[in-house]
């Protein structure tokens, strides 16, 4: 089994970190791990898991262990059909709901079905509501030898403090330019020649995912890019009041809430860093934010920040995106300079 350290070595050291606890036995039973989104957290807990549940793990690297990828736990496992290993996260609504957790509560205290470990993850474990938060809380507080939870949080997206004070918190780096571009060239040849990305498209891919390979290849291989592009026109054209905001929240709308928060959140923080006489991510909105750095204060930006985590806030309880797209529009416009009329002679 390949090691991910190898495959992915921006992880290198929580993953080092997590094989010298198990080789010493010192493995908390509740792990977060943080990162932002696409530089491999899910892969990580899965490398995790698979390492835990593996009969003959194999020293390698002076002694740190890794799965064999021969035994029956890790042929079960590579086939995603291990039943000692659960997957929870966001379904059918933004959130990760209480029945969930219930579920979860239920696989822990359940002895092993073919192996001796268990491991549960919760993808997004900031996006759990107040009852399944305090249903998780019930599980962390009475942890059991045999079952590791692994928790998966994206960056700025809080995890309660009680639960993130009952497990140990690791968190994942971005890559460098080197690293994302190999991983993610590497990840593109495995795909037939005609549905390859450009070499254009790919550097675009991770301009805009912030160097995070894994969220790189879902825009390079998907419609996100283009969705993206058309936003941004009419972003611009409503700025200028050439169309309404109803127009412009339905180009927002055709990405979904998260990527239009997203993009909201990556413009915003472009003007304050420009309005500090710093340097904007995203060089192709970089010329409108330009023009509002020039007659807009820190604060203005900041409170456009504000304004996301209130939508981000509200998306858990499934809030119309179109509808944030409008409120966010709006109060964008309100940083455009108002035009004095001529005076009269």
């Amino acid at each position: 089994m390949t090691d991910i350290a190898q495959d992915m070595p921006w992880l290198k050291r929580a993953w080092r970190t997590v094989q010298s606890q198990v080789a010493g036995d010192r493995l908390p039973h509740a792990l977060i791990l943080a990162g932002e989104r696409g530089v491999g957290k899910r892969a990580w807990a899965e490398a995790v898991a698979g390492l835990l549940l593996c009969d003959t793990p194999l020293n390698r690297d002076s002694g740190q262990p890794i799965a064999c990828g021969h035994c029956k736990q890790c042929e079960l496992f590579a086939a995603s059909s291990h039943p000692d290993v659960r997957v929870y996260g966001p379904e059918k609504s933004r959130m990760v709901k209480v029945d969930q957790i219930r579920a979860l509560s239920s696989f822990a205290v359940a002895s092993p079905q073919v192996g001796h470990h268990k491991v549960a993850i919760i993808d997004r474990a900031d996006q759990l509501n107040i009852n399944a938060a305090n249903a998780l809380l019930k599980t962390l507080e009475e942890p059991l030898p045999d079952v590791t939870l692994i928790l998966l949080q994206e960056s700025g997206r809080p995890v309660i403090p009680t639960i993130r004070s009952r497990c140990q918190t690791l968190t994942l780096p971005v890559p460098g330019n080197e690293d994302a571009n190999h991983w993610l060239t590497n990840r593109v040849r495995e795909l037939s020649e005609d549905a390859r990305p450009s070499a254009d498209l790919l550097a675009r891919a991770l301009m805009l995912s912030g160097n995070a390979p894994r969220l790189a290849f879902d825009y390079a291989t998907g419609d996100f890019i283009g969705l993206r592009d058309s936003a941004l026109e009419r972003f611009r054209e409503f700025m200028k009041s050439r169309i309404p905001v109803g127009e412009a929240a339905r180009a927002f709308k055709a990405l979904g809430l998260e990527n239009t928060l997203w993009l909201f959140e990556t413009w915003a923080a472009d003007l304050a860093r420009l309005i500090a006489g710093g340097t904007p991510q995203d060089p192709d909105a970089a010329d409108m934010l330009r023009f509002l750095a020039k007659t807009n204060s820190p604060w203005r930006a900041h409170e456009l920040l504000d304004m996301v985590k209130e939508s981000r806030a509200a998306g858990v309880y499934n809030a119309s995106p179109e509808l944030e797209a409008s409120r966010l529009l709006i109060a964008w416009q309100k940083l455009m300079p108002v035009r004095r009329p001529a005076r009269q002679h």
